[in-house]
């Protein structure tokens, strides 16, 4: 996928995933048939932001709006890969 055909994706969960707040663990967890998966603030503030509405410039700009940071596009465009390839996002 080329950075244009990227900044244009609406990523979006994939239907086996669920994204939930786990109290007994304290966390954002990523459910699927199989098991479960923790995550850390990060990777569940861009997950949550995953809709299939938004564009990924757009999940970086309210990412940083919402934080208070600059910056932070080539780690949010690392971890969408990375969840991308794991088939947590389409």
């Amino acid at each position: 996928m080329s950075p244009t055909e990227t900044d244009l994706a609406k990523p979006t969960l994939h239907r086996t995933f669920r994204l939930q707040w786990e109290d007994a663990q304290q966390s954002w967890i990523l459910l699927y048939p199989e098991g479960m998966v923790t995550l850390n603030d990060s990777a569940a503030a861009i997950l949550q932001r995953c809709d299939g509405s938004h564009t990924l410039d757009m999940l970086i700009d309210d990412l940083q709006s919402a934080f208070g940071v600059q910056g932070i596009a080539p780690e949010v465009h690392a971890f969408v890969k990375h969840a991308t390839e794991r088939g947590w996002l389409v």
